[in-house]
């Protein structure tokens, strides 16, 4: 293996673990760590140029709520990366990246664009802007990897760790998915510097309009009700929302 092509493995988040978060990771545990509690000033948004023009162009093109949970989705992950697997190798900015435009796809006229679902579609998005703005290509591949993959839940075979830390924190944002990976006290900073603003009714709306539109959806496969229901019964972030 090359030096070049080993180091933007290690630097974008390309080392391979397990999907199975609850059998391997987490190993029937509720965490790896009790969290810790951290707020928002605890954790440093990239100030780089390429990360602050994307998140231009995620602020200018998602609504509000959208964004938002870009941003929540951001610093859950650091967190979580921090406290629970800090073994893993992940680039600030590469994460940033790939949490700003994970969901780019949903947008109205990028839902109806395509026929693709809106993961994948949202990856060419994705894809092309880094391009544009002279992204190094691993950044770019591990961006679009990780947004095609950010709903593959599963048991078998492996994920990056990009991937997966991205998973981890929009399945705790958007359903409380593995509620013991982040403090009370967390939660609640993050939610008031980027507030939730009915953001459960919100995205199952979203869910529910592109199965109608593609019933076919990868989305389809993390069940045609039990998903939205999912989002809607949250009730970790239902004080919040």
């Amino acid at each position: 293996m090359s030096s070049d092509r080993e180091a933007g493995i290690l630097e974008h988040g390309f080392t391979a673990v397990p999907r199975d978060v609850d059998g391997k990771l987490l190993k029937g545990a509720k965490n790896v760590k009790d969290p810790v509690s951290l707020s928002t000033k605890d954790i440093e948004f990239p100030a780089e140029p390429l990360v602050q023009k994307v998140q231009d162009y995620a602020r200018a093109h998602l609504n509000e709520q959208t964004f938002h949970h870009s941003m929540r989705v951001y610093y859950y992950g650091r967190v979580i990366l921090r406290t629970q697997f800090p073994h893993w190798t992940v680039s600030p900015s590469t994460y940033a990246l790939a949490c700003l435009l994970h969901d780019i796809g949903t947008t109205a006229p990028n839902l109806r664009a395509t026929l693709l679902s809106f993961e994948f579609h949202g990856a060419f998005v994705a894809s092309s802007l880094l391009a544009s703005l002279a992204a190094p290509q691993a950044q770019n591949d591990a961006v679009v990897e990780a947004i095609i993959r950010h709903q593959d839940i599963g048991t078998a075979g492996t994920i990056t760790t990009l991937g997966q830390v991205l998973q981890l924190a929009t399945i705790f944002d958007n359903m409380g998915g593995h509620a013991g990976l982040v403090h009370a006290e967390t939660i609640k900073d993050v939610v008031a510097k980027w507030p939730r603003n009915g953001w459960s009714k919100c995205f199952a709306q979203t869910i529910r309009t592109e199965n109608t539109l593609k019933p076919w959806a990868h989305t389809t496969a993390l069940g045609e009700e039990d998903f939205p229901e999912g989002v809607l019964g949250n009730k970790l972030m239902e004080p919040y929302d």
